[in-house]
């Protein structure tokens, strides 16, 4: 467990220990009082931890992806040399800290001489931290972990996952769509696995004016990680000249 901060050090140390039941717990629906606001005590803690931790100083690309892909896959290949050129180019790399895609991007980083980051949550399956982090984050709930991979990061990047992937992408664009933060970059790496996706969107979604034909500009599709780097460039590189 990190060292105790600032805001936490005069907490008994039974908040600040993770259970891999608390977020089941708060989800279980009606319960006392007292359990809701212990329910609601730990997770001001763990946003507090998640804000100490992954405050760094230079941008940030968070990078999702399946943990079910082994190293001889080629997505993980894909997803080491995006982690590779990320570092290189002066990117921080965060992934969900897991094995698969987010070991592949992590180990990439490592590789370009840049920070790796893992923001982890404990799961009966596919837990483990790769051995390729700096610096790594656990987390106790899904909501939590999900706000610290879109808060400190100017771009995101979604290899080929199932549902916790599709989950984060769409959780993203919906923030985007609806204003709750900027138009970031989503770059779909692999898009031979995306295309279905994008047809259903463009054959389905719009049609039947569930999203607009122009929410579709919220995603990039490359395979090319040189490409992917020139998009969050150019994106960073508009916000700076926004600001002068």
């Amino acid at each position: 467990m990190e060292n105790q901060s600032i805001y936490t050090q005069d907490i008994g140390p039974w908040f600040l220990e993770h259970a891999g039941d608390l977020e089941s717990k708060l989800l279980l629906g009606r319960r006392e009082r007292a359990a809701d606001l212990e329910s609601a005590v730990r997770v001001f803690l763990e946003l507090l931890r998640g804000f100490e931790s992954l405050d760094v100083d230079q941008p940030s690309v968070t990078v999702f992806g399946s943990a079910r892909f082994s190293e001889d896959h080629l997505y993980y290949t894909l997803a080491r040399a995006l982690g590779k050129r990320l570092a290189e180019a002066g990117y921080t790399v965060i992934t969900g800290g897991g094995p698969g895609i987010m070991e592949a991007a992590n180990r990439g980083a490592k590789e370009g001489g840049g920070p790796s980051i893992g923001v982890n949550i404990e799961l009966p399956h596919e837990q483990d931290p790769n051995p390729y982090l700096d610096r790594f984050v656990e987390f106790d709930h899904f909501f939590v972990r999900k706000l610290m991979l879109i808060k400190y990061s100017c771009a995101f990047v979604v290899m080929p996952g199932g549902f916790g992937t599709l989950d984060e992408v769409f959780e993203t664009a919906t923030l985007m769509q609806t204003g709750k933060i900027q138009n970031f970059p989503i770059i779909l790496m692999g898009r031979e696995f995306w295309q279905e996706l994008d047809d259903f969107m463009r054959r389905s979604l719009i049609p039947q004016g569930t999203i607009s034909r122009k929410d579709l500009d919220l995603f990039k599709q490359t395979d090319d990680p040189d490409e992917t780097v020139r998009i969050v460039d150019a994106f960073r590189q508009k916000q700076e000249e926004l600001k002068q």
